[in-house]
């Protein structure tokens, strides 16, 4: 009876091991697939990149959201909250300066009389991989009056990071806001395919922060 409990438990701790090395090989093909598709569709496409201001926020163990913005006035083009707690985002960002954040989303038709597939960046779920880790499922969402807030509050901002005050008295800072702004180049590769990059004008070597979306 020993034996075969030994046997099962070996048995279970092979199965496992073999769950993790699948999920990680298929988090790193996923990575890899969406750059091979988006470095191949910039390479045919010409023009500019357009210029969005971003910003990264969220209370510290509360979700991270993600917000890309053509003009500090106007409504975010997306809003994304994210699986991953604000600062966990910030302590990897700031131990290994770098942080690639990858959007998958399936295909979907619009509904009746909207012509077409929708536009990227209003998919409304997609998953996640953080430096090439999958980290669960971001949720596209509209505007709410506590975002308008915190955008409001850091428009000034035109790059740099900081914590803005909870609007009342927390426990253990739980109710401050942390966040990360900066001017993206967004480029465009296809309808199916999308990059924001962080500029970093003064070329300092601070941390770096790429964000790209792909529909399969």
């Amino acid at each position: 009876m020993a034996k075969a409990h030994e046997e099962a438990k070996s048995e279970m701790s092979i199965r496992s091991s073999k769950s993790k090395k699948k999920g990680a090989f298929m988090a790193a093909l996923a990575v890899s697939r969406f750059r091979s598709v988006l470095a191949a569709a910039i390479s045919r496409r010409q023009g500019r990149p357009a210029k969005v201001t971003g910003t990264l926020y969220g209370r510290r163990r509360g979700h991270a959201h993600l917000a890309f913005q053509t003009d500090g006035h106007m409504p975010p083009v997306t809003l994304l909250e994210l699986p991953t707690p604000t600062g966990d985002l910030v302590r990897e960002m700031a131990a290994s300066g770098l942080m690639r954040i990858a959007l998958e989303c399936d295909r979907r038709t619009a509904g009746a009389g909207d012509g077409g597939v929708v536009e990227l960046v209003e998919e409304q779920v997609w998953r996640v991989y953080c430096n090439g880790r999958r980290c669960g499922y971001a949720v596209r969402r509209d505007s709410a009056p506590e975002d308008w807030k915190v955008l409001r509050a850091v428009e000034p901002v035109s790059m740099g990071a900081g914590v803005l005050p909870a609007p009342t008295a927390a426990a253990g800072g739980e109710g401050e806001v942390m966040y990360m702004r900066a001017r993206f180049e967004r480029v465009v590769g296809s309808r199916d395919s999308e990059a924001f990059y962080m500029l970093n004008p003064d070329g300092n070597g601070g941390p770096e922060l790429s964000v790209y979306l792909l529909r399969v």
